[in-house]
Parts: structure tokens; C-alpha cells; sequence
């Protein structure tokens, strides 16, 4: 306890020295070395043996040691060094006010509960990284026990400054909880509600997000607790309930943005009617096509060599592997998409058939655009459809269009009437 006397010492000597002079300067040097005590007690330990700590762990084989790491679970620690420094050095300060000494114990409460709920996230993590955890789930238990937690902490503190049992606080409220859920259940599914979004990170300002049930297409402008305000591209605004995100589904497409790929679907109608095998001079001709030239050589190379393995009869057209207008056209736009700047090469890109309708059969381009931007993927995707429409007469296919007036006026005047005798 020498220590402890040596600080007493040093705080009367300050009194001493500065009270008679002026006691404003006296609280001024105390507070300004509780400051600065707590100030280096949290850099000791924060940057100093926590980081010390997470060096140890990283060295180590183990893996769930570093999920430790990444979900910062020892970090929280490091605001207990200025809460014990406040509450060791204020006890030896003659005069220092003990209601300021009672805010160190809810302080360090709140401190171990986010200390726990980091845990509880880590080891939810690990649990992850079993097969097991595909089975049985349990981020839906860990959520209550969390919810669990805060409330308890929130009882406690809550006593704590109420100087009452937190037995006694919870026997007084069991009566009112009825009326209380009746009163106040928009507020309290609002709040849970609030805790499940940013917790599982649902919803963040400028996601945008589409609820077709609720009319809201566009991006969030504000989170609150009673409602999420969208604003839609028309420039309306729709107000959602809070709740509604957890009770109903939506779209969020902050995915597309964190990707930087926008995808593009779409797909053309080709008259089967036009669909063939390729002559020897059609096939001539596309080779001159600069991106299908090796395409074409070596699909050319392959069929050959099948043909003549399997006795293949070339006179009749059916036999054996040919090449195709419509295969071709695939090929094509296949090396066109891996040949533009603006299509992603590391995501998902094809061209494939879907089932034949009767409106024609439709070819898909499946890719991503490189540009997230609304109107600049337009144009992207306007440019690539612009091409493919405009090269398809190129392979001998025709695009399905329903006849239009037009169609029938061009037939109606090559038609000639009958003359009557």
C-alpha cells in the first residue's frame, strides 16, 4: 500500500500547493492527469499487449484462433485499462465526487457484453467452418442469445442506477408486460427489427432495394426506428415499416455494386426456320470473320477427323457432325463477349439456347457488365444487342418478328387481284 500513500501524498501536496489560490486550477490538474492516465492505460494495453496477443495467434496453425482476430474479440478489452485507471486513481483523490465513480460499473458491464457478442460471433464462425453447420444452422440461436444478453445488460444497469434487485424489477414488470406489448408493440417490433438489420447487415443508407408488396424500388435515404424511407426512380418516396424488411422478403442489390458487375439477361427470338448446316462456301465466307477464323479451322479440323473415324457418308448432309449457322452464331458471339472491354471476363459469361417457344427459339446472352452505373450499363448492353441484331443476316439466320401492318401491306400489293371474266 505504499504506492497507494505515495499517490495520496502527491494529490494533497497538489491541494496544498493550488487551493488557496484557486480550486478550479487544482480540479483542472486532477482531471487533466485522470485523462491522461486513462488515455496511455488504454494505449498500453490496446496497442501494446493486444497487438502483441494477435501476432502470438497469427503464428499459430490453428484457424480459429485468427477468427478471433477478424471479429476483433479482444479488442473491447482494451477500455477496461482507462476504466480501472479512472476508478483506481479517483479513490485516492480527496474530494473527488463518488457519484462520477458510479458510471465505471455500467461503463464495464456494457464493455463485457460487447466482449461476449464478439465472442458468441466468432465461435458461430468456427462452428461454420464445418460440414456439420450446413445441417444445423445456428446463427438464428446465437442471434437470441445476443438479444438475451443486451436485455439483461439493460435490466442491470437500469437497476443499478435505480438501486433496486433486478428479481424485484422483473417480478413488477411480469404484471405489466401484457399491457405494455399491447401499447407499445409497433415500437417493440420496430426495435428488434432494428436490431436484426444492423446486426445481420441488411440494410445500409444508399442500398438499393426492391419490395414490389410495398411499391418501393430505389435507393434507402434514411433508417429509422419506426420506418425505412426509399426513395424510387421515379422520384417518389416510399415509407416501409421497419419491421416489414424482417417479416417479408426484398431485394437488396448492394451485391451487384460490391461485385462491380451489373449481369445482363436478354435474349433474342431466331425463326427455327432458318436454322441449317453450313456449305463449304458459307463456311469460306465466315472464315474471314477475324475473331471465328481459329474458331472455324478448328471445328473443322475436329469434324473431319470424327467423320472419317466413324465411316461417315459426306453425300447426305444428315450424317455424321456438320457444322451449324446457329452453332456458328453462338461461337461468334461467344469471342465477341470475351473480346469486349466493357463485359467481365472473371464472372459468368455465355450464349445458350432456351427452350424453343412458339414465337421462335430463344438465344440468351448471360454476362456481366463492367460498369454498375444504370445508364452507362444500358448503353453497354443497347451496343451488344445493336451488333447482334445487325450481324445475324451475316450467318443466315432470321429474327422471329410478329407480323405487322406494314408486313401485310408489302403483301397485299405483290398480291395482283384475279380478273373476272
Amino acid at each position: 500500500m505504499e504506492i497507494n500513500r505515495q499517490i495520496n501524498d502527491f494529490f494533497l501536496t497538489i491541494i496544498n500547493s493550488s487551493i488557496n489560490e484557486n480550486p478550479y486550477i487544482y480540479w483542472l490538474v486532477i482531471v487533466g492527469l485522470i485523462c491522461i492516465s486513462c488515455f496511455l492505460s488504454y494505449l498500453f494495453v490496446r496497442y501494446l499487449i493486444i497487438r502483441f496477443l494477435h501476432i502470438a495467434l497469427k503464428r499459430t496453425k490453428n484457424k480459429w484462433d485468427d477468427v478471433l482476430i477478424d471479429r476483433k474479440v479482444f479488442v473491447p478489452l482494451a477500455l477496461l485499462a482507462p476504466a480501472i485507471t479512472f476508478n483506481y486513481i479517483a479513490r485516492l483523490v480527496p474530494g473527488f465526487p463518488q457519484s462520477l465513480l458510479g458510471l465505471v460499473y455500467p461503463f464495464v458491464v456494457i464493455d463485457i457484453a460487447f466482449v461476449i457478442e464478439r465472442l458468441l460471433s466468432a465461435a458461430l464462425d468456427i462452428y461454420n467452418m464445418h460440414p456439420i453447420s450446413w445441417r444445423w444452422p445456428l446463427k438464428g440461436y446465437v442471434q437470441i442469445v445476443k438479444l438475451v444478453l443486451f436485455l439483461a445488460v439493460g435490466i442491470i444497469i437500469v437497476c443499478y442506477f435505480l438501486g433496486l434487485s433486478p428479481v424485484g424489477l422483473l417480478s413488477g414488470l411480469g404484471a405489466m408486460t401484457a399491457l405494455i406489448l399491447l401499447i407499445f408493440k409497433d415500437t417493440i417490433l420496430s426495435f428488434v427489427a432494428s436490431i436484426q438489420i444492423v446486426t445481420n447487415d441488411l440494410v445500409r443508407v444508399g442500398d438499393w432495394i426492391e419490395m414490389p408488396q410495398c411499391n418501393a424500388d430505389g435507393d434507402v435515404i434514411e433508417i429509422a426506428l419506426y420506418t425505412i424511407k426509399v426513395q424510387n426512380w421515379d422520384k417518389t418516396i416510399t415509407t416501409i415499416p421497419t419491421y416489414k424488411l424482417i417479416q417479408e422478403s426484398f431485394k437488396n442489390w448492394r451485391g451487384m455494386k460490391l461485385a462491380r458487375g451489373r449481369r445482363i439477361k436478354r435474349a433474342i427470338l431466331i425463326d427455327q426456320t432458318s436454322v441449317r448446316f453450313l456449305d463449304k462456301e458459307t463456311i469460306n465466307r465466315l472464315k474471314k470473320i477475324q475473331i471465328l477464323k481459329e474458331y472455324i479451322e478448328k471445328k473443322e479440323k475436329e469434324l473431319e477427323e470424327y467423320n472419317k473415324a466413324h465411316n461417315i457418308d459426306d453425300s447426305v448432309l444428315v450424317n455424321g457432325r456438320r457444322m451449324t449457322n446457329l452453332g456458328t452464331f453462338r461461337a461468334y458471339l461467344t469471342h465477341y463477349l470475351k473480346n469486349h472491354p466493357r463485359v467481365r471476363k472473371d464472372l459468368t459469361f455465355m450464349v445458350r439456347q432456351l427452350a424453343p417457344t412458339p414465337e421462335g427459339l430463344p438465344l440468351e446472352v448471360y454476362a456481366f457488365s463492367s460498369d454498375t452505373n444504370w445508364i452507362r450499363y444500358e448503353g453497354i448492353q443497347a451496343d451488344i444487342f445493336d451488333h447482334i441484331l445487325a450481324c445475324i443476316p451475316e450467318f443466315g439466320l432470321r429474327v422471329y418478328q410478329k407480323p405487322s401492318g406494314h408486313d401485310f401491306e408489302k403483301f397485299c400489293f405483290k398480291t395482283k387481284p384475279e380478273k373476272h371474266s
